[in-house]
């Protein structure tokens, strides 16, 4: 059993979420009213900056970070990770600002983090589920989670999934100050990280829902970041353990 989760930040960021955001806000004060939200706003020019300010000044436990370019997802979260640690929250959480992620599941990672140091929200595993996705889009999540663990050898089914639950004292222990990932391979750096720390990484079931408003940030350009550096990682895993073999 692990120390017990009291101070949990939830960690969103947007580019262009201003259909998306007061709602997203809303049912995670509804579903986790003890909770903290951070909005890290990478200069968003369809002002969700202004609405995170106006979320921000009506509820204390809402606050905004303004980033001043698109930066990549992982740089968000990394931006956000150092804020929970300077503050001493107790949990960071993951979560997309586009309703994808539920915030009524919330509760169900916190849990979980009872007895795990990373929690991972997983579409992939007996009760998890995608709804209104694109046949394309599927077979692309499914093939790359499958490649991802033939690749890096992991058992996780989920390892690209970004709604999750970390313990902030987890995150020294990865030693994300060196991260290059910046899209959505980013998640799948933490999760590696995490595994070959000796981390207790668990996956618990989500329902996924594809966003009803605003526009996809996924890009071939993103898929191909994915692809290259998983495949990078695996090659230079199994290289250094057949120079340990070697060695020994």
């Amino acid at each position: 059993m692990r120390e017990p989760v009291e101070r949990v930040l939830v960690v969103i960021p947007t580019y262009n979420e201003s259909e998306n955001l007061s709602s997203i806000v809303a049912r995670v004060r509804a579903a986790t009213p003890d909770v903290d939200i951070l909005v890290v706003d990478d200069g968003s020019p369809d002002g969700t900056g202004d609405i995170a300010e106006s979320l921000a000044a009506a509820d204390d436990r809402v606050h905004v970070m303004h980033r001043t370019s698109k930066d990549g997802l992982g740089r968000a979260y990394l931006a956000g990770f150092a804020w929970a640690k300077e503050r001493a929250y107790d949990a960071v959480v993951e979560m997309d600002a586009d309703g994808s992620h539920q915030p009524e599941e919330l509760p169900r990672l916190l849990g979980a983090l009872a007895g795990a140091d990373l929690v991972l929200g997983s579409r992939w595993i007996p009760g998890g589920e995608v709804k209104n996705w694109p046949k394309h889009r599927l077979l692309l999540s499914r093939g790359g989670n499958r490649y991802t663990r033939v690749a890096l050898g992991v058992p996780l089914r989920d390892a690209t999934g970004g709604y999750r639950a970390i313990r902030t004292s987890a995150l020294d222990v990865m030693e994300l100050d060196d991260v290059q990932s910046s899209g959505y391979c980013f998640q799948v750096d933490v999760a590696w990280r995490a595994l070959r720390a000796g981390l207790r990484v668990v996956e618990v079931p989500i329902t996924f829902v594809e966003r009803s408003a605003g526009t996809s940030k996924m890009s071939p350009a993103i898929v191909a970041e994915a692809l290259g550096r998983v495949t990078a990682w695996g090659a230079q895993d199994r290289w250094a353990r057949m120079r340990t073999r070697r060695a020994g």
